[in-house]
């Protein structure tokens, strides 16, 4: 007969730790399928326990499907070869699985990087200490579903300050990251969708509306920003673009062609621009244009922008601001989404606004970036490198374009990038239809990544990589 011991110490009731423990048993195959078990009162006086202990375990197995009665036969395991899943053979070492999803880079150019070491986390710790010393009564308070009220305040006494908008707080709605955001926004504007992406363009955007059952119509972007005429011809009613950044050219759209964008929202009906305002923070030689946002009358634009470059990437806060026509209809049909981000954070994000340490961080890291983007230009510019290659750049952003002369395929320098340690990033990457450059390499390179004891050891790697 088999036994079993009992933890008389444990919170577990006695009628509980049978059942696992026969349940185990049958899962295992140690009782076999359509084995016997014995009886309620056989068991009960074997294991020295109540007839109500082994009646509550029977009842549970009997329930759950791993036991079953047969009349005047007494109690048999189920079969249940059929239902449960062989163990691999081999148990996959969690070390090494995590190694592969970290590779251990010197420098990842595809990765969001920041120079996080420049954030003043004491600060931040300090915020976020303070508000767990709050009322529990506010701070466990249910969040609205566009987000905190004093942070979309913070938010929009802050892009009056600085981006010229006249926003009201009940526009704005906080994410957990701008791929949520981007979801929402998908399931606002409708199924079906034809939306115009920019041609290069933020690929991950697209990814999301595609998934959702939006058609795509790339749109061609020259030295002026995407082609409008081109626009026209898509037959698309809502376009995605960065006219202050473009990513990756980093091509700012001027006043010429934003009116012929105006020109063509005001010609269809339900026609809106999703303004993505990323990285904007970043011009170093003047205060940029104001966004589109700030500039159109008509309140067809919905400006889209994060946190992720100018506080850390991992605090995933982004937000939109949305016309109040399809804010009306998002309160209609989207308010039972729960916000996603937590209340401390929020809360801490809000006073690290309101109190003018973010606007002071933006301003030191504006200057900082401004410092090393030179440095690494010069740094660039004087190796073997600099001989072959021509930097594209505009003054703005935490990236610029390095074109590079040589023979080698993109695959085979992304090769011998991997060798190096150096997981690189190509402008043709960005392009829906391809792009092909002959005799030339052309790298994004995004300087915030680079650690400046790590310069010269990237100068050393794409020396090697382009053999010069």
């Amino acid at each position: 007969m088999v036994s079993y011991f009992f933890d008389e110490n444990s919170d577990m009731p006695l009628y509980e730790q049978l059942y696992q423990d026969i349940r185990s048993d049958i899962i295992s195959g140690k009782i076999r399928p359509n084995q016997k078990l014995p009886s309620k009162r056989s068991l009960a006086e074997n294991l020295h326990v109540s007839l109500n202990t082994v009646s509550a375990a029977y009842d549970t197995l009997k329930a759950e499907g791993y036991i079953r009665t047969e009349e005047r036969k007494g109690y048999f395991a189920e079969d249940l070869t059929g239902y449960l899943v062989k163990k691999p053979a081999k148990k996959r070492d969690s070390q090494r699985a995590q190694n592969e999803e970290n590779e251990d880079w010197y420098l990842d150019f595809k990765a969001n990087a920041v120079s996080v070491s420049l954030f003043p986390f004491n600060i931040w710790n300090r915020y976020q200490r303070e508000t767990m010393l709050m009322d529990p009564s506010v701070l466990g308070r249910p969040l609205p579903y566009n987000g905190l009220f004093e942070l979309r305040c913070a938010i929009a006494d802050m892009l009056r300050d600085n981006r010229g908008m006249d926003v009201d707080p009940g526009q704005i709605i906080i994410g957990a990251g701008s791929e949520y955001l981007y979801m929402r926004l998908m399931q606002l504007l409708g199924e079906s969708s034809v939306l115009a992406v920019e041609d290069p363009g933020y690929q991950k955007f697209s990814i999301i509306a595609e998934s959702l059952g939006h058609t795509l119509v790339p749109v061609p972007v020259d030295d002026k920003g995407m082609d409008v005429s081109a626009l026209e011809k898509s037959g698309a009613r809502i376009v995605h673009l960065s006219p202050n950044a473009h990513f990756p050219t980093g091509v700012i759209m001027p006043v010429s062609r934003r009116l012929e964008l105006f020109w063509w929202l005001s010609g269809g009906k339900d026609r809106y621009c999703i303004e993505d305002d990323y990285d904007s923070e970043f011009r170093f030689w003047n205060r940029g244009m104001l966004p589109l946002y700030a500039e159109n009358v008509q309140d067809r634009i919905i400006y889209m922008n994060t946190f992720t470059k100018t506080v850390y990437p991992s605090l995933r806060i982004s937000y939109m601001v949305l016309p109040w026509k399809l804010m009306d209809r998002f309160r209609m049909t989207q308010s039972f989404y729960s916000c996603t981000v937590s209340t401390m954070e929020q809360y801490s994000l809000a006073r690290f606004i309101k109190e003018g340490k973010y606007e002071y961080h933006v301003q030191f890291m504006r200057n900082y970036y401004r410092k090393y983007r030179d440095k690494v230009l010069s740094a660039l510019k004087d190796s073997k490198i600099g001989k072959k290659a021509e930097i594209i750049e505009h003054n703005a952003g935490t990236h610029f374009l390095l074109r590079i002369r040589t023979g080698l395929s993109k695959e085979e320098a992304a090769r011998r990038g991997r060798d190096e340690g150096l997981a690189l990033s190509f402008f043709s990457d960005y392009f829906y239809h391809g792009y092909n450059e002959k005799e030339c390499c052309t790298l994004v390179l995004n300087y915030a990544a680079i650690e400046e004891k790590k310069l010269p050891g990237l100068i050393e790697r794409l020396e090697r990589i382009f053999e010069y």
